[in-house]
Protein backbone atom coordinates (compact mmCIF):
# COMPACT_ATOMS: atom_id res chain seq x y z
CA UNK A 1 0.00 0.00 0.00
CA UNK A 2 1.15 3.81 -0.59
CA UNK A 3 -0.48 6.42 0.63
CA UNK A 4 -0.53 8.59 -2.80
CA UNK A 5 -4.06 8.71 -3.59
CA UNK A 6 -4.42 11.17 -0.57
CA UNK A 7 -2.19 13.82 -1.83
CA UNK A 8 -4.15 17.20 -2.17
CA UNK A 9 -7.29 15.46 -0.96
CA UNK A 10 -9.65 17.00 1.31
CA UNK A 11 -10.33 14.91 4.60
CA UNK A 12 -12.15 15.36 7.70
CA UNK A 13 -11.10 13.59 10.61
CA UNK A 14 -13.23 13.61 13.91
CA UNK A 15 -10.90 12.09 17.03
CA UNK A 16 -8.10 13.47 15.48
CA UNK A 17 -6.10 14.47 18.81
CA UNK A 18 -6.51 10.85 19.91
CA UNK A 19 -3.72 7.92 20.07
CA UNK A 20 -5.16 6.54 16.85
CA UNK A 21 -5.91 10.13 15.22
CA UNK A 22 -2.62 11.19 15.89
CA UNK A 23 -0.96 8.17 14.15
CA UNK A 24 -3.51 9.15 11.18
CA UNK A 25 -3.22 12.69 11.14
CA UNK A 26 1.12 11.80 10.60
CA UNK A 27 0.86 9.40 7.97
CA UNK A 28 -1.90 11.74 5.91
CA UNK A 29 0.46 14.88 6.51
CA UNK A 30 3.72 12.97 5.68
CA UNK A 31 1.28 12.11 2.31
CA UNK A 32 0.54 15.97 1.26
CA UNK A 33 -3.16 15.36 2.27
CA UNK A 34 -4.97 18.45 3.08
CA UNK A 35 -6.58 17.56 6.95
CA UNK A 36 -8.87 18.73 9.01
CA UNK A 37 -9.25 17.36 12.28
CA UNK A 38 -12.69 18.03 14.42
CA UNK A 39 -12.14 17.02 18.19
CA UNK A 40 -12.25 17.87 21.86
CA UNK A 41 -8.43 18.85 23.26
CA UNK A 42 -5.72 15.73 23.32
CA UNK A 43 -7.76 13.91 25.99
CA UNK A 44 -4.37 12.98 27.60
CA UNK A 45 -1.15 14.25 29.58
CA UNK A 46 0.95 14.03 28.09
CA UNK A 47 -0.53 13.72 24.36
CA UNK A 48 1.25 12.26 21.46
CA UNK A 49 -0.99 14.89 19.34
CA UNK A 50 0.75 17.64 21.11
CA UNK A 51 3.83 16.33 21.71
CA UNK A 52 4.27 16.23 17.35
CA UNK A 53 3.67 19.53 16.91
CA UNK A 54 0.27 18.16 14.87
CA UNK A 55 -1.78 21.34 15.03
CA UNK A 56 0.47 23.75 13.02
CA UNK A 57 0.94 21.25 10.72
CA UNK A 58 -3.37 20.72 9.84
CA UNK A 59 -6.74 22.43 10.33
CA UNK A 60 -7.10 21.10 13.60
CA UNK A 61 -10.51 22.59 14.95
CA UNK A 62 -11.89 22.26 18.57
CA UNK A 63 -15.13 20.89 18.57
CA UNK A 64 -17.73 18.69 20.64
CA UNK A 65 -19.12 16.38 18.37
CA UNK A 66 -22.50 16.17 20.04
CA UNK A 67 -22.50 19.99 19.30
CA UNK A 68 -24.43 18.98 15.83
CA UNK A 69 -24.62 23.10 14.97
CA UNK A 70 -20.64 23.72 15.19
CA UNK A 71 -19.71 20.71 13.33
CA UNK A 72 -22.14 21.44 10.53
CA UNK A 73 -20.68 25.02 10.19
CA UNK A 74 -16.66 22.54 9.83
CA UNK A 75 -18.03 20.99 7.40
CA UNK A 76 -19.51 23.70 5.12
CA UNK A 77 -16.57 25.79 5.63
CA UNK A 78 -14.20 22.33 4.86
CA UNK A 79 -16.21 20.56 2.11
CA UNK A 80 -14.63 17.48 2.71
CA UNK A 81 -14.06 14.59 0.12
CA UNK A 82 -13.45 12.20 2.51
CA UNK A 83 -14.31 12.09 6.13
CA UNK A 84 -12.88 9.40 8.89
CA UNK A 85 -15.10 9.00 12.15
CA UNK A 86 -12.95 8.08 15.24
CA UNK A 87 -14.00 10.58 17.84
CA UNK A 88 -15.77 8.26 20.96
CA UNK A 89 -15.38 7.57 24.75
CA UNK A 90 -13.60 4.80 24.27
CA UNK A 91 -12.49 3.45 27.31
CA UNK A 92 -14.53 0.38 28.78
CA UNK A 93 -14.12 0.95 32.31
CA UNK A 94 -15.11 4.50 31.83
CA UNK A 95 -18.35 3.53 30.29
CA UNK A 96 -19.25 1.71 33.79
CA UNK A 97 -18.77 5.09 35.67
CA UNK A 98 -20.44 7.61 33.20
CA UNK A 99 -22.85 5.41 30.76
CA UNK A 100 -24.43 8.77 29.93
CA UNK A 101 -21.58 10.96 28.14
CA UNK A 102 -20.44 7.30 26.76
CA UNK A 103 -23.78 6.99 24.83
CA UNK A 104 -24.02 10.75 24.17
CA UNK A 105 -20.83 10.44 22.57
CA UNK A 106 -20.68 7.12 20.59
CA UNK A 107 -24.26 7.32 19.61
CA UNK A 108 -25.82 10.90 19.46
CA UNK A 109 -22.18 11.87 18.07
CA UNK A 110 -22.49 9.14 15.19
CA UNK A 111 -25.97 10.96 14.54
CA UNK A 112 -24.48 14.14 14.23
CA UNK A 113 -21.83 12.81 11.84
CA UNK A 114 -23.84 11.23 9.58
CA UNK A 115 -26.11 13.75 9.27
CA UNK A 116 -23.29 17.01 8.91
CA UNK A 117 -22.58 14.22 5.52
CA UNK A 118 -25.99 13.69 4.56
CA UNK A 119 -25.93 17.94 4.21
CA UNK A 120 -22.22 18.10 2.61
CA UNK A 121 -22.47 16.61 -1.31
CA UNK A 122 -18.84 17.39 -1.21
CA UNK A 123 -17.96 13.70 0.37
CA UNK A 124 -17.63 10.73 -1.32
CA UNK A 125 -16.48 8.43 0.96
CA UNK A 126 -17.07 8.49 4.65
CA UNK A 127 -15.87 5.14 6.96
CA UNK A 128 -17.01 4.84 10.37
CA UNK A 129 -14.41 2.82 12.99
CA UNK A 130 -16.19 1.44 15.88
CA UNK A 131 -14.86 -1.61 17.81
CA UNK A 132 -14.04 -5.38 17.33
CA UNK A 133 -16.30 -5.44 20.62
CA UNK A 134 -19.65 -4.58 18.82
CA UNK A 135 -20.73 -8.05 18.57
CA UNK A 136 -22.88 -10.20 21.28
CA UNK A 137 -19.58 -12.19 22.70
CA UNK A 138 -20.57 -15.58 23.31
CA UNK A 139 -17.01 -16.53 24.41
CA UNK A 140 -16.23 -18.52 21.53
CA UNK A 141 -12.60 -19.67 20.10
CA UNK A 142 -13.53 -18.85 16.79
CA UNK A 143 -13.21 -15.38 15.48
CA UNK A 144 -16.61 -12.71 14.72
CA UNK A 145 -17.67 -12.63 10.92
CA UNK A 146 -19.58 -8.94 10.10
CA UNK A 147 -22.72 -10.45 9.16
CA UNK A 148 -22.59 -12.14 13.28
CA UNK A 149 -25.15 -10.32 16.09
CA UNK A 150 -24.45 -6.60 17.29
CA UNK A 151 -25.18 -6.25 20.75
CA UNK A 152 -22.04 -5.30 22.87
CA UNK A 153 -22.08 -6.20 26.64
CA UNK A 154 -20.73 -2.91 28.60
CA UNK A 155 -22.18 0.45 27.91
CA UNK A 156 -19.18 1.24 25.88
CA UNK A 157 -19.43 -1.63 23.61
CA UNK A 158 -22.96 -1.48 23.12
CA UNK A 159 -22.82 2.30 21.86
CA UNK A 160 -20.70 1.17 19.13
CA UNK A 161 -23.01 -1.61 18.31
CA UNK A 162 -25.65 1.33 18.25
CA UNK A 163 -23.56 3.55 16.00
CA UNK A 164 -23.17 0.91 13.87
CA UNK A 165 -26.66 0.39 13.51
CA UNK A 166 -27.25 3.92 12.96
CA UNK A 167 -25.12 4.41 10.57
CA UNK A 168 -26.73 1.52 8.36
CA UNK A 169 -29.77 3.24 8.63
CA UNK A 170 -28.58 6.75 7.32
CA UNK A 171 -27.10 4.37 4.70
CA UNK A 172 -30.06 2.94 3.89
CA UNK A 173 -32.82 5.85 4.30
CA UNK A 174 -30.65 8.84 2.97
CA UNK A 175 -27.40 7.56 1.74
CA UNK A 176 -28.76 6.42 -2.29
CA UNK A 177 -28.17 7.49 -5.30
CA UNK A 178 -31.46 8.42 -6.34
CA UNK A 179 -32.45 10.64 -2.91
CA UNK A 180 -28.92 13.03 -3.65
CA UNK A 181 -29.63 13.15 -7.23
CA UNK A 182 -32.86 14.55 -6.22
CA UNK A 183 -30.80 17.35 -3.73
CA UNK A 184 -27.65 17.62 -4.76
CA UNK A 185 -27.27 16.56 -8.73
CA UNK A 186 -24.63 13.78 -7.92
CA UNK A 187 -24.52 10.30 -6.68
CA UNK A 188 -24.42 9.14 -2.59
CA UNK A 189 -21.26 9.08 -1.07
CA UNK A 190 -19.99 5.61 0.03
CA UNK A 191 -20.31 4.05 3.53
CA UNK A 192 -18.24 1.64 5.48
CA UNK A 193 -18.09 0.61 8.81
CA UNK A 194 -14.62 -0.85 10.00
CA UNK A 195 -14.21 -2.39 13.19
CA UNK A 196 -10.78 -2.87 15.03
CA UNK A 197 -9.30 -5.16 16.95
CA UNK A 198 -7.28 -3.83 20.30
CA UNK A 199 -4.94 -1.37 19.20
CA UNK A 200 -1.26 -0.96 20.64
CA UNK A 201 1.43 1.21 19.59
CA UNK A 202 4.16 3.81 20.88
CA UNK A 203 2.11 7.25 21.73
CA UNK A 204 -0.61 6.08 23.71
CA UNK A 205 -0.93 7.57 27.40
CA UNK A 206 -5.41 6.36 27.84
CA UNK A 207 -5.88 5.06 31.03
CA UNK A 208 -7.08 1.34 31.76
CA UNK A 209 -5.18 0.06 28.46
CA UNK A 210 -2.12 -2.57 29.26
CA UNK A 211 0.70 -1.16 27.07
CA UNK A 212 0.22 2.74 28.48
CA UNK A 213 0.08 0.89 32.09
CA UNK A 214 3.24 -1.04 31.21
CA UNK A 215 4.69 2.10 30.22
CA UNK A 216 4.20 4.40 33.51
CA UNK A 217 4.63 1.55 35.62
CA UNK A 218 8.24 0.51 34.25
CA UNK A 219 9.51 4.42 34.04
CA UNK A 220 8.41 4.91 37.92
CA UNK A 221 10.09 2.11 38.83
CA UNK A 222 7.06 0.15 39.57
CA UNK A 223 5.63 -3.45 39.17
CA UNK A 224 3.57 -3.96 35.87
CA UNK A 225 -0.75 -5.02 37.74
CA UNK A 226 -2.34 -6.90 35.06
CA UNK A 227 -5.84 -7.56 36.71
CA UNK A 228 -6.74 -10.15 34.12
CA UNK A 229 -3.89 -11.93 32.64
CA UNK A 230 -5.88 -14.30 31.32
CA UNK A 231 -8.47 -12.56 29.10
CA UNK A 232 -7.46 -13.06 24.76
CA UNK A 233 -7.77 -10.03 22.92
CA UNK A 234 -7.16 -9.32 18.86
CA UNK A 235 -3.63 -7.47 19.03
CA UNK A 236 -2.60 -5.23 16.50
CA UNK A 237 0.06 -1.99 16.31
CA UNK A 238 -1.92 1.26 15.44
CA UNK A 239 -1.06 1.28 11.79
CA UNK A 240 -2.87 -1.67 10.79
CA UNK A 241 -6.50 -0.21 11.39
CA UNK A 242 -5.31 3.44 10.45
CA UNK A 243 -3.87 1.99 6.75
CA UNK A 244 -7.24 -0.27 6.60
CA UNK A 245 -9.10 3.16 7.01
CA UNK A 246 -7.49 4.65 4.65
CA UNK A 247 -7.22 1.14 2.20
CA UNK A 248 -11.16 1.45 2.38
CA UNK A 249 -11.57 5.06 2.48
CA UNK A 250 -9.88 5.09 -1.20
CA UNK A 251 -11.20 1.56 -2.89
CA UNK A 252 -14.81 2.45 -2.07
CA UNK A 253 -14.16 6.51 -3.41
CA UNK A 254 -13.02 4.66 -6.57
CA UNK A 255 -15.75 1.97 -6.60
CA UNK A 256 -18.80 2.14 -4.25
CA UNK A 257 -19.29 -1.57 -4.91
CA UNK A 258 -16.38 -1.97 -1.93
CA UNK A 259 -18.51 0.09 0.80
CA UNK A 260 -19.58 -2.22 3.35
CA UNK A 261 -18.36 -3.71 6.97
CA UNK A 262 -15.20 -5.15 7.57
CA UNK A 263 -13.53 -6.64 10.12
CA UNK A 264 -9.74 -5.52 10.58
CA UNK A 265 -7.32 -7.48 12.88
CA UNK A 266 -4.80 -9.87 13.55
CA UNK A 267 -3.86 -13.40 12.35
CA UNK A 268 -5.65 -15.84 14.57
CA UNK A 269 -1.71 -16.54 16.03
CA UNK A 270 -1.47 -12.79 17.09
CA UNK A 271 -4.53 -13.38 19.42
CA UNK A 272 -2.84 -13.53 22.75
CA UNK A 273 -3.81 -13.25 26.79
CA UNK A 274 -3.24 -9.96 28.51
CA UNK A 275 -0.37 -11.98 30.66
CA UNK A 276 1.61 -13.39 27.27
CA UNK A 277 1.05 -9.57 25.79
CA UNK A 278 3.02 -8.20 29.14
CA UNK A 279 5.80 -11.13 29.45
CA UNK A 280 6.23 -10.19 25.66
CA UNK A 281 6.46 -6.43 26.75
CA UNK A 282 8.92 -7.20 29.77
CA UNK A 283 11.07 -9.50 27.81
CA UNK A 284 11.74 -7.18 24.74
CA UNK A 285 11.90 -4.20 27.02
CA UNK A 286 14.63 -5.56 29.40
CA UNK A 287 16.45 -6.75 26.37
CA UNK A 288 16.40 -3.04 24.90
CA UNK A 289 17.68 -1.57 28.86
CA UNK A 290 20.34 -4.41 28.37
CA UNK A 291 21.16 -3.18 24.78
CA UNK A 292 22.02 -0.04 25.42
CA UNK A 293 19.09 2.02 27.52
CA UNK A 294 20.65 1.33 30.90
CA UNK A 295 19.29 4.25 32.30
CA UNK A 296 15.95 2.72 32.17
CA UNK A 297 14.58 0.73 34.80
CA UNK A 298 14.04 -3.53 34.18
CA UNK A 299 10.12 -4.35 33.49
CA UNK A 300 8.42 -7.52 35.53
CA UNK A 301 4.73 -7.87 36.18
CA UNK A 302 2.33 -8.98 38.58
CA UNK A 303 -1.05 -10.65 38.63
CA UNK A 304 -3.44 -8.69 40.81
CA UNK A 305 -6.89 -9.28 39.59
CA UNK A 306 -9.34 -6.70 40.96
CA UNK A 307 -12.69 -7.76 40.75
CA UNK A 308 -13.66 -4.95 38.40
CA UNK A 309 -16.58 -4.79 35.86
CA UNK A 310 -17.37 -7.50 33.28
CA UNK A 311 -15.31 -7.65 30.24
CA UNK A 312 -15.28 -10.38 27.78
CA UNK A 313 -12.66 -12.70 28.74
CA UNK A 314 -12.04 -14.58 24.71
CA UNK A 315 -12.47 -12.16 21.84
CA UNK A 316 -10.83 -12.21 18.29
CA UNK A 317 -12.22 -11.55 14.98
CA UNK A 318 -12.53 -13.03 11.26
CA UNK A 319 -10.85 -11.22 8.65
CA UNK A 320 -11.55 -13.06 5.76
CA UNK A 321 -13.76 -10.43 4.17
CA UNK A 322 -11.41 -7.87 4.25
CA UNK A 323 -8.09 -10.06 2.72
CA UNK A 324 -10.26 -11.70 -0.05
CA UNK A 325 -12.00 -8.19 -1.01
CA UNK A 326 -8.82 -6.33 -0.84
CA UNK A 327 -6.23 -8.83 -0.86
CA UNK A 328 -4.70 -7.78 2.16
CA UNK A 329 -2.63 -9.05 5.29
CA UNK A 330 -1.34 -7.95 8.53
CA UNK A 331 2.06 -6.50 8.26
CA UNK A 332 3.65 -6.83 11.69
CA UNK A 333 2.72 -9.54 14.34
CA UNK A 334 2.70 -9.27 17.60
CA UNK A 335 6.57 -9.66 18.28
CA UNK A 336 7.14 -7.39 15.67
CA UNK A 337 4.41 -4.88 17.06
CA UNK A 338 6.52 -4.81 20.56
CA UNK A 339 9.22 -4.32 19.33
CA UNK A 340 8.19 -1.16 17.71
CA UNK A 341 6.42 -0.16 20.77
CA UNK A 342 9.35 -0.71 23.10
CA UNK A 343 11.51 1.37 19.72
CA UNK A 344 8.95 4.54 20.49
CA UNK A 345 9.07 4.28 24.24
CA UNK A 346 12.81 3.75 24.80
CA UNK A 347 13.05 6.88 22.12
CA UNK A 348 10.45 8.89 24.11
CA UNK A 349 11.83 8.32 27.68
CA UNK A 350 15.39 9.08 26.83
CA UNK A 351 14.77 12.51 25.31
CA UNK A 352 14.63 11.20 21.57
CA UNK A 353 13.01 12.98 19.01
CA UNK A 354 9.82 10.99 18.99
CA UNK A 355 8.61 12.21 15.74
CA UNK A 356 11.31 10.72 13.49
CA UNK A 357 11.19 7.56 15.18
CA UNK A 358 7.05 7.16 14.37
CA UNK A 359 8.19 9.35 10.74
CA UNK A 360 10.80 5.88 10.16
CA UNK A 361 8.02 2.99 11.70
CA UNK A 362 5.40 4.51 9.03
CA UNK A 363 7.86 4.06 6.24
CA UNK A 364 8.80 0.67 7.49
CA UNK A 365 5.32 -0.34 7.34
CA UNK A 366 4.44 0.58 3.87
CA UNK A 367 7.21 -0.53 2.56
Amino acid sequence: MNLDFYKGKKILITGHTGFKGSWMCKALINAGADVTGYALAAPTDPSLFDMLGLASQMNSVEGDIRDLKHLLDVFESVKPEIVIHMAAQPIVRDSYKDPVYTYETNVMGTVNICEAVRRTPSVRSFVNVTTDKVYLNKEWQWGYRENEELNGFDPYSNSKSCSELVTSSYKNSFFTDEEYQKLYGCDSPAVSTCRAGNVIGGGDFANDRIIPDCIRAVSAGQEIVVRNPYSTRPYEHVLEPVMAYLMVAEAQYKDKSFASSYNVGPNDSDCWTTGELVQLFCDKWNAAVEAGASELNKAIWVNKHDGGPHEANFLKLDCSKLKSTFGWNPVWNVETTMEKIVEWSVAYLTGVNVSDVMDKQIKEFLA
